[in-house]
């Protein structure tokens, strides 16, 4: 008896431990789901070797939070393990019927108990409690703040000779008209520079990081200097037509919504 009772505190940690850590890489500015999955992946083993995976490990408090949940998962499992078979090693019928029916019984409380809002709550305040004294994190969820639907997206655009945007200051651009917003740039000489002003010059070898509707974007990537300025022109008057329809569907379901 005494090994379940410890198997069911093992499967508690490691339910808590995936939650903490979750909350943890949202600590790092990775939105929820992102965090959910490679937080579970890390804890069980798995790893998923995905962009985003290697997205966790370029981030240096990531890393040691993925670190301890792979070491804390694979302690666990073969403790768990061990935990099993002494729970049930040379019992009874009756015995290990009971044992069975207590260990699901325990493991499915465990698992509701966790999925309540106010436990989880509770981790969640914790977490970031602990994060924010302890660390200098910013906890943002980035993908809350920009949001990333109605085909939005953050993407990078490879800035080559003979591009519309090479060469010029990003104020002349005017790419807040064609609802684009360039977050940073990384330079071919390895520098960065982040939220770059208006006498900003893009080069030729920039990785241009930007916000905007995935269409221009896309488009944006293959907009040659010789007609850029009349795309320029057609693809404002695109986005205006755009911001204005999304202005009266919101109007629209306001009213709908309005009792």
């Amino acid at each position: 008896m005494i090994a379940l009772i410890a198997l069911l505190i093992l499967v508690t940690l490691f339910l808590m431990a995936s939650r903490v850590s979750a909350v943890a890489l949202e600590a790092t500015g990775m939105a929820r789901p992102s965090a959910q999955f490679q937080a579970r992946s890390a804890l069980m083993g798995v790893g998923y070797t995905t962009a985003e995976a290697e997205y966790v490990t370029s981030h240096p408090a990531r890393r040691r939070i993925v670190l301890f949940l792979m070491t804390f998962g694979n302690a666990g499992i073969v403790t768990g393990i061990g935990g099993f078979i002494l729970t049930f090693i040379d019992t009874e019928a009756t015995q290990t019927l009971r044992r069975s029916a207590i260990l699901v019984a325990g493991i499915l409380l465990i698992l509701l108990a966790l999925r309540t809002s106010v436990i989880d709550r509770l981790i969640g305040r914790a977490t970031r409690a602990i994060v924010r004294r302890f660390t200098a994190l910013d906890v943002r969820d980035h993908a809350a703040l920009l949001p990333l639907e109605n085909d939005y997206a953050i993407t990078e655009i490879h800035a080559r000779d003979g591009d519309w945007i090479v060469g010029r200051p990003l104020a002349d651009l005017e790419l807040t008209k064609d609802g684009v917003m360039v977050l940073g740039i990384h330079r071919a000489s390895g520098d960065f520079v982040g939220a770059p002003r208006g006498e900003t010059v893009f080069e030729d070898g920039d990785e241009i990081v930007t916000y905007g509707r995935t269409q221009i974007l896309k488009e944006l990537t293959s907009r040659p200097s010789s007609t850029g300025d009349r795309t320029h022109d057609r693809v404002t008057k695109e986005q205006h037509r755009f911001i204005s329809e999304e202005k009266q569907s919101s109007a629209s379901k306001i009213e709908r919504d309005t009792p």
